[in-house]
């Protein structure tokens, strides 16, 4: 069961992410906070994840959630963002936070995202992934390929596609689109094909 913290200033916005949260399977909302009451909260709520909205604009990821993302035994901070900007979203990585998404995601991406990051995944808009791929900075790039991923990887190597993996393992499609964005990440691939031709360079799948 992922233990689930919502963040946010309005408390409009808290409540509409709290129904997305409930509708999770496997997901429990353990409690909703204001940005700024939000490491008292996750102290007394011990979440595994965090999601948290960011709806100011700003040219660098909020202080406080960078702080907050670099305590000891910090929860995954996921942060919904109003506009994305890809050294925002490097900085939030490097800083700690699991995921910085748009704002206007939908209810089934939310919760894609969600499961990823419990699992201890990056979590990339693929907007932002050309330009985040060559950044050797981010905790992804230096990190080894999961046994879920490097699974995914020879998935990939077989020309199979999204929709058939998440069948055969039994995950959604969304997971598997970060699951490859990931995976991309941490390889410093710039699309599939080049995934595979790194996974087999070292030794991560077999032809």
């Amino acid at each position: 069961m992922i233990r689930l913290l919502i963040a946010a200033s309005s408390a409009i916005v808290r409540a509409g992410l709290e129904s997305v949260g409930a509708s999770g399977s496997g997901m429990e909302v353990v409690g909703a906070s204001d940005l700024d009451g939000l490491g008292a909260a996750i102290d007394r709520h011990q979440p595994d994840v965090v999601l948290a909205s960011s709806e100011s604009h700003h040219d660098e990821p909020p202080e406080d959630l960078i702080a907050l993302a670099a305590r000891h035994g910090a929860p995954a901070i996921i942060v919904l963002a109003p506009d994305l900007q890809p050294a925002w979203t490097a900085e939030a990585l490097r800083a700690g936070i699991r995921a910085v998404l748009p704002g206007d995601l939908g209810p089934r991406e939310i919760l894609a995202a969600i499961e990823a990051v419990a699992a201890g995944l990056l979590v990339l808009h693929p907007q932002d992934l050309p330009v985040l791929a060559s950044d050797r900075t981010l905790p992804a790039a230096q990190q080894t390929l999961s046994p879920r991923e490097i699974q995914v990887l020879s998935m990939l190597a077989e020309g199979v596609g999204n929709k058939t993996i998440a069948w055969k393992l039994g995950i959604s499609e969304h997971t598997v689109k970060f699951h490859v964005a990931s995976i991309m990440t941490k390889l410093n691939a710039g699309s599939r094909t080049e995934a595979v031709t790194q996974g087999i360079r070292r030794g991560l799948i077999l032809i």
